[in-house]
């Protein structure tokens, strides 16, 4: 099940999308012209519309703006930071590598760091089949917390976690144990609106902290060069345009399964 809830909803993002329409118009294109002109139409459409900057950063701050940093972050009993922001020692990497959502475990650390809270908990498991075996992320992310001089005595792991609701359920237990009433929540900012909503739906006293913000205030779009490179399609908007889709995807889903 957890395989098959990473490969569907593939056909619903973008590049899926447009590939299966393109197989479509090449199938058609003998037989069924019309229909293979409004197949490769369409993916051409979506490419254009997924991969513009406007578009995708207007998305993507539909997300963004419903958690920006408190000023100032407020103490808790723990600081919980959400996996999805590491890559494991496989060769020839040297070491632990941190992903765009990196920011998660350095941010974390920093306000460990700062005395928001006297406990780091790291949640995240391993999924195999995505690369890597062996230590969890949550282990991974430990020895880039240990590395900006957190103590492993105040490091707490939770390293089972698949998904984000797995993260929430996996450390209430710990939040038990330990006797620990508030948290400080660190994740992408992307990510926070579907984790708080699973937090507060178990009766966890989350505080968002977010971080990892994909869209800045000042963006080099408000510029005619930037306006002008805006008007042409680019990798990295549909990247920044599938997280942001993955995300509404993923609350629609996690809703009707009553998690949120």
């Amino acid at each position: 099940m957890f395989f098959l809830s990473k490969l569907l909803p593939l056909f619903v993002y973008p590049i899926g999308l447009c590939s299966l329409l393109l197989v479509i118009g090449l199938l058609s294109i003998w037989k069924h012209p019309r229909r293979a002109t409004w197949a490769i139409a369409l993916a051409l459409f979506i490419l254009f519309f997924s991969g513009n900057p406007l578009v995708s950063d207007k998305l993507v701050s539909t997300l963004e703006s419903q958690y920006l940093p408190p000023d100032p972050v407020p103490t808790a009993d723990a600081i919980v930071v959400l996996g999805g922001a590491t890559a494991p020692q496989i060769a020839p990497r040297p070491w632990v590598e941190v992903l765009e959502a990196g920011d998660r475990i350095l941010y974390g650390a920093r306000l460990y760091n700062q005395g928001k809270a006297p406990k780091l908990i790291l949640s995240g498991g391993r999924v195999t089949w995505r690369g890597g075996s062996g230590a969890s992320e949550a282990d991974d992310m430990k020895a880039l917390a240990m590395a900006m001089n957190v103590p492993e005595t105040d490091i707490v792991l939770e390293g089972a976690s698949l998904n984000t609701r797995q993260n929430a359920l996996n450390v209430q237990p710990i939040l038990k144990e330990h006797a620990i009433d508030s948290v400080l929540l660190v994740t992408s900012a992307i990510h926070m609106p579907r984790s708080m909503a699973i937090f507060k739906k178990l009766g966890i006293n989350a505080i968002p902290a977010p971080t990892d913000y994909l869209v800045p205030t000042e963006s080099p779009i408000n510029t005619i060069e930037g306006r002008i490179l805006a008007l042409i399609p680019d990798a990295k908007s549909t990247f920044q345009f599938t997280n942001a889709l993955k995300e509404y995807v993923g609350f629609v889903i996690y809703r009707l399964r009553g998690w949120v």
